[in-house]
């Protein structure tokens, strides 16, 4: 999913750019590391942050493959929390799932300003 969303936003970006910088005398590599690249910051940010977050979030296919407790993944785990049978442990759910919270949280917060300006980088000049 990430790579048709990158080739979407890569294709959104007008190849006059390319063209002027190689006329300008850029090589390939300047002009994907220094016209590019900047210009697709914003859609890398959302890549990371579905990187980052999706293992976290993938249930389906982690409950089918993994059978050993020792294997589990955090959803799994969490999961198998809530679901048993004499002694659902709703204390220790919830506290897992405000930790699992926190590095997302965190990661958002480091790519905020990437969203922000990819947000509101149509209605500014200059």
């Amino acid at each position: 999913m990430n790579t048709y969303l990158l080739k979407g936003y890569f294709d959104s970006i007008p190849v006059e750019l390319d063209e002027s910088a190689k006329i300008d005398g850029a090589s390939n590599m300047r002009v994907f590391l220094q016209i590019i690249i900047p210009l697709s910051r914003p859609m890398l940010a959302v890549v990371a942050m579905n990187g980052f977050t999706g293992p976290l979030g993938d249930f389906a296919l982690s409950s089918v493959l993994l059978r050993n407790p020792q294997y589990y993944t955090l959803p799994i785990g969490l999961y198998k929390l809530v679901t048993d049978k004499m002694g659902a442990s709703y204390t220790t759910f919830a506290a897992g799932a405000l930790l699992i919270s926190i590095p997302i949280a965190l990661v958002f917060i480091a790519l905020q300003k990437h969203f922000v300006s990819g947000l509101t980088a149509g209605g500014t000049k200059g």
